[in-house]
């Protein structure tokens, strides 16, 4: 069973390798660069741990345990790597390169000790395997655990811990839907890990249980492939068709809030009533989309003389006690912006002091970056304490027949 799991894992790898180093070689980067070395090492440690081919690695070189050895060695690569990939997403360039370094000296280090016990078993008069079998030897003892808690423990732990953190703040779904698929696949390979460890333990206390390398194939596998398709997901994921649709249509519904708020004030913002009805947005959701970040930004221009420049402090005084990331803060303070104009619109008062156009956020990435961002200041809009206590601080207030009373009520 072992041989036909590892030969699947080995091939899925090397599909893997050969569309992320494509990927590089168009669009290179540290992050990019990181996933190639650690499936590479992922492909070639699976293919040397099919045990055919483990076999005639040992028998050709004359060295028991050498494909063992080439295997874990790719492991710790692959963690490694992942790691470096997190780093450089979460942390600035300079920063997470230091990191890097200090998480390659000590895989290399720990790589070398593993290699001098390896080199050490060399020496005995009968051979042993650096199996859990021979757990007994503390020669193996030494070189499994130092395998085991740096390459699955310490750095699986940390991967998923990571990936499952940036997941929440993330705000591209391919790369959100991958984090998370990969922090899965890494608690599979923490359960390898205890799986190991728990064999080794009953060995040493003279137990003699079976069925060790059938459960680590099964583990290694559905950890090898999840952490294999969520680290590619972000670079495959928005080519699917229907996927696109699908994510589309996710951000329709998500910006309604603030959509439908603006064209209760402004309705004649709205130029195809149609597009209301789901199938009908389902049927061109291309042509949905657009309307509804058309006529949201067309909103935000027509309130402009309703956006008092008072808010922004209030809003980000509120923003910085919510202890929110850069692009949260961004967002609550327009969609502050947008509830406070919304009222005084409603209550025919003009801002004394009108935001000054030239302050407004403008998203990179283009048209998809336009979505994400107004995604993010819809759900702040719609959600946000911070818009909610800046609403109460500004001491706007409407008369009984204003439509907005307050932010969201047309859709609470």
């Amino acid at each position: 069973m072992d041989t036909v799991l590892y030969t699947v894992c080995a091939v899925a790898g090397w599909i893997a390798v050969a569309y992320m180093v494509r990927l590089q070689r168009r669009h290179p980067s540290q992050a990019r660069r990181a996933i190639c070395l650690g499936l590479g090492a992922f492909a070639a440690g699976i293919t040397a741990a099919i045990p055919p081919i483990a076999a005639a690695i040992d028998q050709a070189s004359g060295l028991p345990n050498l494909a063992k050895v080439i295997s874990h060695g790719c492991a710790l690569t692959i963690s490694a790597n992942a790691e470096i990939m997190l780093l450089h997403f979460a942390l600035p360039p300079a920063k997470a390169a230091a990191r890097a370094r200090v998480w390659v000296w000590v895989t290399g280090f720990a790589f070398l000790v593993m290699a001098g016990l390896f080199a050490y078993t060399l020496t005995y008069d009968d051979p042993v395997l650096l199996t859990v079998e021979y757990a007994t030897d503390p020669v193996v003892t030494a070189y499994l655990l130092i395998f085991l808690l740096l390459g699955f423990f310490a750095y699986c732990f940390d991967i998923t811990r990571l990936c499952w953190s940036f997941a929440k703040i993330c705000g591209r779904p391919w790369l959100r839907r991958g984090l998370r698929i990969t922090a899965v696949g890494a608690a599979f390979a923490l359960l390898y890990s205890t799986n190991k460890i728990v064999y080794l333990i009953a060995y040493w206390a003279g137990h003699q249980p079976t069925g060790e390398r059938q459960i680590a194939a099964v583990l290694v596998t559905i950890g090898a492939l999840l952490i294999t398709t969520g680290l590619t997901m972000p670079a495959w994921g928005p080519t699917l068709k229907i996927s696109r649709r699908w994510e589309d249509f996710h951000s329709y519904r998500r910006l309604e809030p603030l959509w439908s708020d603006l064209i209760a004030a402004l309705p004649e913002l709205e130029l195809d009533p149609a597009l209301r009805r789901t199938l009908a947005a389902l049927g061109d959701i291309d042509y949905a989309l657009t309307r509804r970040v058309a006529e949201i930004r067309d909103g935000r221009l027509a309130l402009r003389p309703y956006t008092d420049v008072g808010v922004t402090a209030l809003a980000e005084q509120f923003a910085e006690r919510a202890a929110l990331t850069t692009e949260e803060r961004q967002a609550a303070v327009e969609a502050a912006h947008l509830a406070c104009a919304l009222r005084r619109h409603g209550a025919g008062l003009v801002a004394a002091v009108p935001q000054p156009a030239d302050e407004l956020h403008r998203p990179d990435g283009g048209y998809a970056g336009e979505v994400a961002w107004l995604t993010l200041v819809t759900d702040a809009y719609a959600r946000s304490p911070v818009v909610a206590q800046t609403l109460a601080a500004s001491g706007e207030h409407t008369a009984e027949s204003a439509p907005h009373p307050t932010a969201g009520d047309t859709r609470r």
